[in-house]
C-alpha cells in the first residue's frame, strides 16, 4: 500500500529513523495519540484507523485541518499553484511579513493561512520553520528562483488518509491532548530535543522547550504508563534525559541532524528511543 509522507520538511522529521524506529512499536494498539506531530512521519507510516494528533504550532495545526475537507483542499492547491507562478524574493517576504500586521494576519482565511506555511516552508532557508518572541515567522529566503510547493500524489494520500479515518485534530498544550489516553493506546512523544548546547534549535513557537518542559514532560510519560498506556519517546542522548528516563528502556541510536544554524552542528548525533515496554530489537 502507498503511503503518504510528511508534505513539510520539520525539524525533528523522523523519515531518516523510520526502519529504527519501527523496531520498537508495540505489537497491537488501540487509539495513537502524537501529541508533538510536526511532520507527521510516523504517523503515516502507522496510517492508524484511529488517531489523536497535536502540536502548539498552530499554523502547522490548520495545515492538517484543512486537508480534512473537500472544498479546502482544492482550493489550497488552487492556492499553492499560484504562489510557485508569483514566487520570487521580494514575493517571498511580502507573504512572509504578512504576520507583522495582526490586523491583516487575521483576516486571511484557514485556507490562506494554510497554503502560506506551506509555501514558506518550502521556499525558506533549509526547510526551516522559526519564529520569534512575539510569534512572527522570521527565517530569510532559500534563494531558489523556482520552487515546488507540494508532491500532488503524496498530498491527495495525505488527504484521502485524513478523510477514511477517525482522526482528531487538536491546537493545545501535549499534556492536555493525552488526557484522554487509556490503557492499550499508543503515545508517541517528539517534543524538541533537550541538548548540553545552547544553540540547539527549539523555535517551533514563541514559547520555546526548556529544561523544565522536558521535566514536566517527563512526568507525564510516567502517568501514561501508570495508566496502561504504551509509551514511546525520541530525544537527544543527554545527561537530564538518562536521569529523567533511568527506570525505563533506553535504546541509542545514531541519527543524522539536517536542521541547524551553524553547518558544523550537522551530522551524525547520538539519540535514544524510550520505552515503558520491553521489546527487543529484531
Amino acid at each position: 500500500m502507498i503511503k503518504a509522507h510528511p508534505f513539510v520538511k520539520w525539524a525533528g522529521g523522523k523519515r531518516q529513523i523510520m526502519d529504527k524506529l519501527k523496531k520498537f512499536i508495540p505489537e497491537e494498539f488501540n487509539t495513537y495519540y502524537e501529541p508533538f506531530v510536526g511532520g507527521g512521519a510516523l504517523l503515516f507510516e502507522l496510517s492508524p484507523k484511529k488517531a489523536v494528533i497535536n502540536d502548539e504550532n498552530s499554523e502547522l495545526m490548520n495545515v492538517y485541518q484543512v486537508l480534512t475537507r473537500d472544498k479546502d483542499f482544492e482550493e489550497l492547491l488552487k492556492l499553492l499553484n499560484n504562489y510557485e507562478k508569483n514566487h520570487s524574493e521580494e514575493f517571498y517576504y511580502r507573504i512572509r511579513n504578512i504576520d507583522k500586521d495582526q490586523k491583516k494576519f487575521n483576516k486571511l482565511t484557514r485556507i490562506e493561512r494554510a497554503a502560506r506555511t506551506i509555501y514558506l516552508n518550502k521556499a525558506c532557508f533549509n526547510g526551516l520553520y522559526r519564529v520569534n518572541q512575539k510569534g512572527e515567522f522570521n527565517v530569510p529566503f532559500n534563494k531558489k528562483n523556482k520552487i515546488n510547493t507540494y508532491d500532488s500524489q503524496n498530498m491527495t494520500l495525505a488527504y484521502v488518509y485524513f478523510q477514511l479515518n477517525d482522526i482528531t485534530i487538536r491546537n493545545e498544550d501535549f499534556e492536555q491532548a493525552v488526557k484522554g489516553a487509556k490503557k492499550g493506546d499508543f503515545v508517541y512523544l517528539d517534543p524538541p530535543y533537550d541538548s548540553e548546547h545552547e544553540d540547539t534549535f527549539n523555535s517551533y513557537t514563541e514559547l520555546g522547550f526548556g529544561k523544565q518542559e522536558q521535566i514536566r514532560l517527563a512526568k507525564v510519560f510516567k502517568e501514561l504508563s501508570d495508566r496502561g498506556c504504551c509509551v514511546m519517546l525520541s530525544n537527544h542522548n543527554t545527561q537530564l534525559i538518562n536521569e529523567l528516563y533511568k527506570d525505563y528502556y533506553i535504546h541509542v541510536i545514531t541519527a543524522k541532524r539536517a536542521i541547524n544554524s551553524k553547518g558544523n552542528k550537522r551530522g551524525k548525533v547520538e539519540e535514544v528511543i524510550i520505552t515503558n515496554y520491553e521489546k527487543k530489537e529484531e
